[in-house]
């Protein structure tokens, strides 16, 4: 498994990188900004790029992702629920005083229960809405990791003060579908380092 997450945009979203070195097929999960590094990667691991999953339709993590789908052809997926905030990239745009990339809707939904993924490396998209209606995790069970989008941060939560967050609904989406996984399942928030499920289980100030 080639497994890369690197920080884009001036946000810094986690980027995540995932590419199967038999197959030689990669997907790319919220590709924000710097698709021009995003591509530069896929071609130094001689990797070619057959799904973008977006994780929540803020502009941080989506920002870039039309253009990476026009660079390689790779569909979107991305939560239905979060259309809305997507229909609002100039508004989000305004927040950050930059110009709006261009958005599109995605190819398909990512509904909680969808398998995603390569086929060597695939990953069960659970829907945990709070940060945005729309926002997902995906759980690579195989690989013993979960990418939690800005759902689930080391030492933290996401934010839920933005159109569409509703806190004691991303607290429900913790409880219910994050916090059962097992303590040693590594987890990549949507910026930050990584840490576990264990880690904040035990110590994460908001889920006590």
């Amino acid at each position: 498994m080639i497994l890369e997450t690197f920080p884009v945009g001036m946000l810094q979203c986690n980027c995540t990188l995932i590419g199967d070195e038999t197959s030689h097929e990669a997907m790319v999960i919220d590709p924000g900004d710097n698709i021009p590094q995003i591509l530069a990667r896929l071609k130094a691991h001689g990797l070619v790029l057959k799904q973008i999953v977006v994780t929540h339709a803020h502009i941080d993590h989506v920002g870039g992702a039309l253009a990476l789908k026009r660079a390689t052809g790779a569909p979107i997926l991305l939560n239905a629920n979060d259309l809305p905030l997507l229909k609002m990239m100039d508004v989000q745009a305004g927040w950050l005083g930059i110009e709006p990339p261009e958005v599109a809707p995605p190819d398909a939904s990512a509904e909680h229960g969808m398998i995603v993924g390569l086929a060597a490396h695939p990953a069960e998209v659970l829907h945990t809405p709070g940060h945005t209606p729309g926002s997902i995790c995906l759980l690579f069970k195989k690989d013993n990791l979960l990418l939690a989008g800005d759902t689930l941060f080391a030492g933290s939560i996401g934010r839920t003060d933005l159109p569409g967050g509703d806190s004691e609904q991303i607290l429900r989406s913790i409880h219910d579908r994050l916090l059962p996984l097992p303590d040693d399942l590594r987890v990549v928030p949507g910026h930050g380092p990584v840490t576990t499920i264990g880690e904040e289980r035990e110590s994460n100030p908001f889920l006590r």
